[in-house]
């Protein structure tokens, strides 16, 4: 029958990790507690004046095979797997000279950041862990009677049960630190699949998990009545997941939702950008010389849906931007950077969450995404495609001319951050009319004219700013009533996939009201 109290007399330490190993081994051998362990850690503790004893001498068995082999031994898993209320495991113990185990200290050799940092191939499967992962098992299977720790940051909490408890652990601890041993495993094991499953080629293999590291418990998710949380992934892609939070309040479901989408979408551009998110859906999106000027034609795209959004920058944000964002209500900024000044003007605004991710994602970079669907999940690569000049396919009579040109690039970078169907004019590099998410695209075009009139009415401009733009659809115009409510706004130029039944029609509408059009051959639905 499991105890709810058993008193650690032996312990095994194999750790590659060795932060806190010296001070949490001279705690345990201040409790007297027998440490047995290998390697580096049997060094680091000895170096220490922690009194230990190689795993080699236990088991009276080498270690050999370049250290392949040195805790796969019964007496190692004999120690740790046998259950003390069974007479027939206590017997096999005495018989074959097997102590017990109480507590099992591994971490395993850090075959993720071997892969990260470009490691040779041979290298990385050297980096498998196999006597960590076992033992880990071992004693997460037999925690009636064993506590396993995976983690450093669990060190603390075995030491204050063992204080607590003259030198025992409890049972709701082991089996929490249970759940944690076999979640990293999983976790360990999942990376090695997936990189295995890279390595052949296999975009897609039979089976696949999803693993991640409890980064936050949030308040809740996207409403007050459903619970959510924030995990990290493994590939270390610079955004939410690497961001250090400088200040404001605790960032939300729908803030981390959000800033995500801002960030990927201000990682599309090389020169100097500023996009405004609102509901994961861009607001304002602009190109310039430096960050005041974006951030200026930016927020002149929609300022009434700006305020309460989130602002992302490329470059380390400076002073002069800060200042201007600093007269916004805004939910959170994301930059790679910032200066010792903006962060001043910034700090100002107590509730304002300020996040620096320390560099920018790679847009055209390879990756994978997944959602949840009833009973499964949809995986599928992320949309990394990007449209240059010469994929371009000029379509109408009329050629678009190089500001034209450049513009129609603009908002189709724009348009793959927009949910579908999305509309975006621009002008001079910068988005001036958006229709995001409508169930036909024809409304998306009159909603996105609408707004940019709006704007222009209440900033005191005497015309849209959609007169003279470009406009840009994340997919073909089924029919030429968008087309042409885009004309009417006052576009003259359009962008767009193409492929249409009616593509015809709508050339010929084109022509007729005297636009430029280019086709891609590329969409960029966002659902």
């Amino acid at each position: 029958m499991t105890a709810d109290l058993v008193r650690v007399t032996r312990a095994l330490i194999s750790v590659s990790d060795k932060t806190g190993l010296v001070p949490f081994g001279q705690a345990l051998a201040a409790r007297g507690v027998e440490i047995l362990s290998t390697g580096g850690s049997a060094q680091q503790l000895r170096d220490a004046g922690v009194p230990v004893t190689e795993v080699g001498d236990h088991t009276g068995f080498p270690e050999m095979m370049d250290g392949r082999v040195k805790t796969l031994h019964p007496k190692i898993h004999g120690g740790i797997l046998a259950r003390r209320d069974l007479d027939s495991h206590l017997a096999a113990m005495e018989a074959h000279g097997i102590p017990p185990i109480d507590l099992v200290v591994v971490n395993l050799y850090p075959f993720e950041a071997t892969v990260a940092r470009g490691a040779a191939f041979e290298d990385c499967v050297e980096n498998i862990d196999i006597g960590g992962p076992a033992m880990i098992r071992s004693a997460a299977k037999n925690h009636g009677f064993v506590a396993v720790v995976t983690d450093a940051a669990d060190y603390d909490a075995v030491l204050a049960e063992l204080e607590a408890n003259d030198g025992a652990t409890t049972l709701a601890l082991r089996r929490r630190l249970a759940a944690g041993a076999y979640a990293r495993t999983a976790a360990y094991d999942s990376a090695i699949s997936q990189w295995f499953a890279g390595r052949n080629g296999e975009t897609f293999p039979a089976r696949v998990t999803v693993a991640g590291s409890l980064r936050q418990t949030l308040r809740y998710g996207e409403n007050p009545h459903q619970q959510a949380a924030f995990y990290v992934g493994a590939d270390g892609r610079p955004g939410i997941a690497t961001a250090t939070q400088l200040q404001g309040k605790e960032l939300s479901y729908n803030n981390l939702n959000d800033t995500d989408a801002a960030f990927e979408l201000v990682a599309e551009f090389d020169r100097p950008a500023v996009a405004i998110i609102k509901h994961a859906n861009p607001c304002g999106v602009a190109e310039g010389d430096n960050l005041p000027d974006a951030y200026a034609r930016a927020l002149e795209c929609d300022p009434v849906s700006a305020f309460g959004g989130i602002i992302a920058v490329n470059r380390t944000l400076d002073a002069a931007t800060a200042e201007q964002i600093a007269k916004l209500f805004a939910e959170v900024v994301i930059a790679p950077d910032a200066d010792e000044e903006a962060r001043a003007f910034l700090a100002a605004k107590k509730n304002l969450r300020v996040l620096l991710t320390g560099a920018m994602p790679d847009p055209a970079a390879p990756g994978m995404t997944v959602r949840t669907v009833s009973g499964g999940f949809l995986f599928q690569n992320r949309d990394s495609g990007r449209i240059g000049l010469p994929d371009l396919k000029v379509v109408t009579k009329r050629s678009p001319d190089e500001r034209e040109l450049a513009d129609l690039l603009f908002a189709f970078r724009v348009a793959k951050h927009v949910k579908s169907n999305a509309i975006v004019y621009a002008k001079a590099g910068a988005t001036v009319g958006i229709g995001a998410g409508q169930m036909s695209r024809v409304d998306s075009s009159r909603i996105a004219a609408w707004k940019s009139a709006d704007a222009a009415r209440a900033a005191g401009r005497a015309e849209a700013g959609t007169i003279g733009s470009v406009v840009a659809s994340d997919a073909f115009f089924p029919f030429a009533d968008g087309l042409l409510a885009a004309a009417d706004a006052g576009a003259t130029a359009i962008i767009q996939p193409g492929g249409s039944m009616r593509d015809g029609e709508v050339i010929a509408a084109a022509d007729e009201r005297g636009l430029a059009m280019v086709f891609t051959g590329m969409r960029h639905f966002r659902h």
